[in-house]
């Protein structure tokens, strides 16, 4: 929806198979890949979301860790769950402290070449006069990208998330 910039979990729909559509869990790739050095922003609401980078051979079959972003060697995830994230790859997950101020909105930049991939909250600060934004760290990868990248998101119940234009 939203020019294909948004992504809700909603009633399930049956579709016929297809080798690109994930069978089981609620997620989806981006169609563009990401390439060199690239910055983008995602909003999500409700309760809990999923923001990740993956490789497009990852798995779209079935309920497994081999298709589920952050627990498999082809995808990184940024599992958000109100002000609680934590980092998954390779089926292992780090908790990471909750940044300095709630945030519905974070920053994800990839560096391809250099192998790093970086997640950061972004706070708004709209009571001062140029409505001024703070990015916070919240963690890096670093590895050898090996294959061509994509942007992924995963929704739970009751959740949305939506890419958004960077002012």
């Amino acid at each position: 929806s939203e020019e294909n910039r948004r992504m809700e979990r909603g009633e399930y729909q049956s579709y016929p198979d297809h080798p690109e559509r994930f069978d089981g869990w609620d997620q989806v790739l981006s169609i563009e890949r990401v390439t060199g050095r690239c910055y983008w922003e995602a909003e999500w609401s409700g309760g809990e979301a999923d923001v990740a980078l993956s490789y497009k051979t990852i798995s779209r079959k079935g309920f497994s860790s081999d298709s589920l972003f952050g627990e498999n060697e082809k995808s990184w995830s940024l599992e958000i769950d109100n002000n609680s994230y934590s980092v998954h790859h390779n089926n292992n997950s780090t908790d990471l402290p909750p940044p300095p101020s709630p945030s519905n909105r974070v920053g994800v930049y990839v560096d391809c070449p250099a192998g790093t991939l970086s997640f950061y909250t972004i706070s708004s600060h709209t009571h001062t006069p140029s409505h001024t934004q703070t990015l916070t760290h919240l963690h890096t990868f670093y590895t050898s990208f090996t294959e061509p990248l994509y942007a992924g998101f995963y929704v739970y119940d009751g959740s949305s998330v939506r890419l958004c234009d960077i002012e």
